[in-house]
C-alpha cells in the first residue's frame, strides 16, 4: 500500500476542521518524500535531533510540530523553525520556549498537554496546574509564546468507553478554558487528541488536530 493512498485515504475521511498531522519520527526521509509529494504539509516528531536534520533537507515550505516530551535544554535547536509544540506540561519549559522564541525573534505556537489518561507514564499537566499557570502574572507577560490549544493522550486500552471518557473529559477542559482564559498570548482554537488506533473516535468527542502516524506510514519496523 503506498503512503499517498493512504494519505488521500484518510485525508478525505477527515472533516474539513480536522487538521491531519503526519507522524513521521523514524521515518526515512525516502517515505517523508512521498508524503509531501502527495500533498501533506504538515509533520511531526518526537525527537529535536532527529527533526532538525529532517527539516534541514526537506522543502520549507513545511510545518514542524514537536509532538513528543521536550527537554528544556533541546529547546533552542528547534527554536527557529518549529511550528507548533503539543506537549507543553511544565511552566519551566514553558518560560525556556518563551526565551528561545526571543532569541529568534519568534513568536512560537504551543498546546498545553493534560494529563487524562490512567496511566503514571504519560505526562502532561493537571487541572490545578494548568489554572495556576494560566492565572500567573509571568506567564501573561510571556511575548514570544501563544498558546493556541491543548493535546491530550488518552490510555493504552482496548476499552473504547474509557478513551472516550477521557477524550471528552478534555474536551471539557477545553471549553472551560476557552470561556474562562482569554490574555494577549493565549486563544484556545486547536484541541489535539487522536492517534492512528483512535482518531475517529477523538473527533466524534471534538477534536481538530489528529496525529496519525502508522496508517499512513506503516508500522515501525
Amino acid at each position: 500500500m503506498s503512503i499517498a493512498i493512504n494519505l488521500n485515504d484518510i485525508k478525505s475521511s477527515l472533516p474539513e476542521q480536522v487538521t491531519l498531522v503526519a507522524v513521521s519520527k523514524t521515518k526515512p526521509i525516502s517515505d517523508l518524500k512521498e508524503a509531501y509529494e502527495a500533498g501533506q504539509r504538515i509533520f511531526g516528531e518526537n525527537k529535536i535531533q532527529e527533526m532538525t536534520d529532517k527539516y534541514e533537507e526537506m522543502p520549507k515550505d513545511i510545518e514542524w510540530h514537536m509532538i513528543g516530551h521536550v527537554q528544556t535544554n533541546k529547546v533552542k535547536y528547534m527554536a527557529p523553525y518549529v511550528s507548533l509544540i503539543h506537549g507543553v506540561d511544565s511552566f519551566k519549559l514553558l518560560k525556556e520556549i518563551n526565551k528561545q522564541a526571543l532569541k529568534n525573534n519568534r513568536i512560537i505556537d504551543c498546546l498545553l498537554q493534560i494529563h487524562i489518561a490512567e496511566e503514571e507514564t504519560k505526562f502532561g499537566l493537571d487541572k490545578k496546574e494548568l489554572e495556576e499557570i494560566l492565572s500567573s502574572e509571568e506567564f501573561k507577560n510571556f511575548k514570544n509564546i501563544k498558546i493556541v490549544g491543548l493535546m491530550g493522550m488518552a490510555t493504552f486500552t482496548e476499552n473504547q468507553n474509557q478513551i472516550k471518557k477521557e477524550f471528552l473529559h478534555l474536551k471539557s477542559i477545553f471549553n472551560t478554558l476557552q470561556n474562562q482564559f482569554e490574555t494577549s498570548n493565549l486563544k484556545l482554537k486547536i484541541l489535539s487528541m487522536g492517534m492512528s488506533g483512535d482518531y475517529q473516535l477523538a473527533i466524534s468527542c471534538g477534536s481538530t488536530m489528529v496525529r496519525i502516524g502508522s496508517s499512513i506510514f506503516g508500522h515501525r519496523k
